[in-house]
């Protein structure tokens, strides 16, 4: 929930380190200018335009490699295609060269035999001179099949190399193609993957609703090891419609008087209503809804805190609020949560007149607001300004370390909202 996922970044710190969060100021001051120069995320309808430009690229690769394919397999073999038209022009002339060569040989052939079977000096004179101009004949022949030769292989290398660019303009075309199918294929997933989480919150930031209220009354401000303290948790609908389904939160988070050592393993929380009177643990990712709640009505809800005879002294508070999710998925909260203080004493210990413990409104911004995160002593209101371990007193409460309990419960708050809304949208 956008009002309520402020404080979700020291969820972490706030559950595995608890000393971290007390010096932290300096940390959380880094990462927000990061946080705020985050790319946004693109929208349904750039990611549509995406896939467009996708799909167009890959539907004229597709194209170009059919085309390329088509001038190989068609274009080129065809006879008026020029290289193969000069091809086959120079092999004609080959071969028209070879006949005269052929031609040319037989001549000079039967040139030596008319010299041979000549009888006088004149027969022989006649029959050289014959066969001489039929040796010139040949070797001129001879060249002209030679160059004849020469230019059809020309011709075929021609040819074939144009072949071969061909077949490797193909290939690279093909490598296109399949780079633009898988571009087309991360589009059209990251497209159905926006739709899906769209789809899982249709109804957009769930929003703060103030009439919505969650108010404990009988939590005392003192509790003491070894004993169990029973109060209650009302949830009022304020506003003029009614919520199909709400859902109320309650933790509580606690350290020692330092505000240093966690003591949540010393507490339990546990809740019932008139419809589950079973007492069960106030696990936040439990379903815990009190169902519909009508305009301007209210519904209570049970909690008792059990705390270990164990416990060492030291300071807690008792976080609660309320969401509501609707059947068409609309969903919101009360604006922050409300924090309720007590004392924790060791068992054996004397409380005292005990007094109900007051709520003080909720935060929803820095955590620095609620007493900051700095290690300084907080002043005890006496004058004082030594340890919170020698105040003993509530109004000391370490509000740095229960801000990390608020920090815990916000973080486990917005999982819990984003289940229910897909719950709901799965439905």
């Amino acid at each position: 929930m956008k009002f309520r996922c402020v404080l979700a970044t020291a969820v972490a710190a706030a559950v595995t380190t608890p000393v971290v969060v007390l010096s932290a100021a300096p940390a959380f001051a880094d990462e927000r200018p990061a946080a705020r120069t985050q790319k946004a995320k693109p929208t349904i309808e750039e990611l549509k335009q995406a896939v467009a430009v996708a799909q167009n690229e890959y539907d004229a690769a597709v194209i170009a490699v059919n085309d390329a394919i088509k001038v190989l397999t068609e274009d080129m073999e065809a006879d008026t295609y020029p290289a193969k038209a000069a091809m086959l022009e120079a092999e004609k002339a080959a071969e028209a060269a070879a006949q005269v060569k052929a031609d040319a040989d037989q001549a000079v052939v039967d040139a030596q035999a008319e010299l041979d079977a000549a009888t006088t000096d004149e027969e022989k004179a006649a029959a050289q001179t014959a066969l001489d101009e039929a040796k010139k004949a040949a070797e001129k022949a001879a060249e002209a099949k030679t160059a004849a030769d020469t230019e059809a292989t020309e011709a075929r290398t021609a040819y074939t190399d144009a072949r071969v660019a061909q077949a490797r303009k193909i290939s690279l075309l093909q490598k296109t193609r399949d780079e633009a199918k898988a571009k087309l294929d991360d589009a059209k997933k990251a497209l159905a993957d926006a739709e899906a989480e769209e789809g899982e919150e249709p109804g957009g930031e769930c929003v703060a609703e103030p009439k919505l209220t969650a108010v404990v009354s009988g939590l005392p401000n003192t509790v003491v090891g070894g004993t169990t303290a029973t109060f209650t948790l009302r949830v009022t609908n304020g506003t003029g419609k009614t919520m199909d389904e709400v859902y109320p939160y309650a933790a509580v988070h606690a350290f020692d008087a330092k505000g240093i050592k966690p003591l949540d393993a010393y507490l339990d929380l546990e809740w019932s209503t008139a419809a589950n009177p079973t007492w069960r643990d106030a696990d936040l990712l439990q379903e815990l809804s009190v169902g519909t709640l009508k305009a301007r009505s209210s519904v209570d809800v049970k909690l008792r805190l059990k705390v270990d005879a164990g416990i060492p002294a030291g300071q807690g508070a008792a976080f609660v609020s309320a969401d509501y999710v609707n059947e068409d998925e609309s969903c919101g909260g009360v604006p922050g949560l409300d924090q309720y203080e007590f004392q924790i004493l060791a068992k054996g210990s004397d409380p005292g007149k005990v007094e109900d413990a007051e709520g003080k409104p909720g935060d929803t911004g820095d955590t620095t607001e609620q007493g900051g995160v700095s290690t300084t002593p907080v002043n005890n209101g006496s004058g004082d300004d030594g340890p919170l371990a020698e105040t003993g007193s509530s109004d000391a409460l370490p509000h740095v370390a229960l801000a990390a309990g608020a920090a815990l419960v916000l973080g486990a708050g917005t999982v819990v909202v984003a289940r229910r809304r897909k719950a709901g949208a799965d439905a």
